[in-house]
């Protein structure tokens, strides 16, 4: 059971560090209006009736195309992170990525931001008042803005694999270094306090980006706001690391109760 332990935090550890530097958290299509052909394009482009040269030169004639609704738009690939939020470059190869943070809306709409982000603050600030002993409901409540929440996000992000390395690190000394009966029970009831609280950091970091990300497609930037979005493969990692968290913890606190029954 120790060893399956040990395996299960190393999953969550491994699955947690790599959703968070990764940018597939969420993932989808935005749709964006199509450039004016020219010479250097000619597909997915406004193809203006008229002398191709003389439209060109003269800025004094009218354009016209015969493309209408949903044909004068293109629907380019996005992924976003917690860090950047990449989209397809359509007027080049690859991609152009731009800082998440500073797509978060603005703080003059703080009314409506905290409206929907309300319930998950109350979450944040009792995890911080039973976790830190600090004044989070007073904290929580004075905050309007995701740009906030998505930085609390990402502190809970930098704890919850700090205590998965530690709650690992106890583990692994209990398995392979406990001289006594006694050591190896104090390990582990250490690891599964570190573990368990981790995982509920992870819980509420997952539930605050999710949130906040919910909150930049209603009122982000009119350039970035997707047309159609689904969480991505970064996302299924988080929850599996939570997961692989918990069941490690489960584990260990079996493991715990079994060796003080017997010790009994």
């Amino acid at each position: 059971r120790a060893l399956l332990a040990v395996s299960l935090n190393l999953m969550a550890l491994l699955f947690s560090t790599t959703a968070f530097i990764t940018t597939h958290w969420c993932e989808g299509t935005q749709r964006v209006p199509k450039p004016s052909c020219g010479k250097e394009k000619k597909t997915n482009c406004l193809n203006y009736s008229g002398n191709e040269t003389a439209n060109e030169t003269n800025q004094n004639v009218v354009h016209y195309s015969w493309e209408t609704g949903d044909d004068r738009f293109l629907f380019r690939y996005f992924h976003t992170g917690i860090w950047y939020s990449c989209e397809e470059n359509i007027n080049a190869a690859g991609e152009k990525c731009r800082s998440f943070i500073d797509l978060a809306p603005a703080s003059e709409k703080g009314k409506t931001i905290q409206s929907r982000l309300l319930p998950i603050l109350q979450i944040a600030s009792v995890l911080c008042l039973v976790i830190f002993q600090c004044h989070g409901k007073h904290y929580f409540q004075s905050t309007q803005g995701p740009t906030c929440v998505l930085w609390l996000s990402v502190v809970s992000e930098v704890l919850y694999i700090m205590l998965l390395v530690v709650g690992f690190s106890l583990m692994c000394l209990e398995l392979f270094h406990s001289s006594s009966v006694i050591d190896g029970l104090k390990l582990n009831a250490f690891a599964a306090v570190f573990t368990v609280l981790s995982g509920l950091l992870g819980m509420v970091a997952h539930m605050m980006y999710t949130q906040v990300f919910q909150v930049t497609v209603s009122l982000g930037p009119e350039d970035w706001r997707p047309h159609s979005w689904d969480y991505g493969w970064s996302f299924c990692l988080a929850w599996g690391s939570f997961t692989c968290c918990m069941a490690a913890s489960v584990t260990t606190l079996n493991s715990y109760t079994k060796t003080v029954i017997e010790f009994r």
